[in-house]
């Protein structure tokens, strides 16, 4: 997902910057909590992680420019289940930055609404699989219809704030809605392939219960919190 070219500018461009602070004011608030929870070096491992991954479903992974953006698979719900919050976010903020500075620079005036539109919605998931997910499920085992609406969650979200931005910079005019509904249709089949992905994932992840204490994941993909198992 990537905003085209020209659907914001001009003065207009100033509501993406405090957008974007605003979601990077978050993350380091997420980065701080896990650092204190898990350390340092596993924040860090994570992250890179995730960036390499991001960078890979942007620039790698098949991508279709429709209507006012590209449809990208981007994996947001699989990046939070098996790494966290705070690595995931990092992650989709550096991969982005990453593809604009070195394969796309003309992108790069749009960095602060595309990483709008990737975090605000993550941070949404993480709050939703606060609800959903019950304290004694470790991520490993969550059910398809859990992975199915954190995954609409994410997807929809990034949606709506492509929607957002689209009349924003050009109005509500039938053409752009037009344009907006093209990319929305096209986005939303994504829904229908990442919940099979996250359980191929927390699948695999189930035989490697060796893994369980390892810097690369989260905790809670393998374990419960501390105050629900006692």
């Amino acid at each position: 997902m990537h905003i085209e070219p020209g659907v914001v500018d001009g003065a207009k461009l100033m509501l993406s910057y405090g957008t974007a602070l605003a979601v990077f004011g978050y993350t380091a608030k997420l980065a701080w909590s896990t650092l204190r929870q898990d350390g340092a070096v596993p924040l860090g491992i994570r992250s890179l992680i995730a960036a390499a991954l991001v960078f890979c479903f942007f620039e790698v992974f098949p991508h279709y420019p429709v209507g006012v953006s590209e449809v990208h698979l981007i994996f947001g719900s699989t990046l939070f289940l098996i790494f966290g919050a705070a690595p995931a976010a990092i992650g989709l903020a550096a991969g982005l930055l990453l593809q604009g500075l070195f394969f796309a620079s003309w992108d790069l005036p749009q960095y602060g609404m595309n990483v709008t539109t990737l975090l605000v919605p993550l941070m949404a998931l993480s709050a939703l699989a606060r609800r959903i997910v019950p304290a004694n499920t470790a991520y490993k085992d969550v059910k398809y219809s859990q992975c199915l609406a954190l995954s609409a969650a994410y997807q929809g979200g990034v949606v709506a704030w492509v929607a957002f931005w689209a009349i924003y910079g050009q109005g509500a005019g039938a053409a752009n809605l037009a344009q907006i509904a093209s990319f929305g249709a096209a986005y939303m089949a994504v829904v229908l392939i990442e919940p099979v992905v996250d359980l191929m994932v927390l699948g695999a992840v189930k035989t490697l219960d060796r893994m369980r204490d390892s810097l690369v994941f989260q905790r809670r993909l393998y374990h419960v919190p501390a105050l629900v198992r006692h």
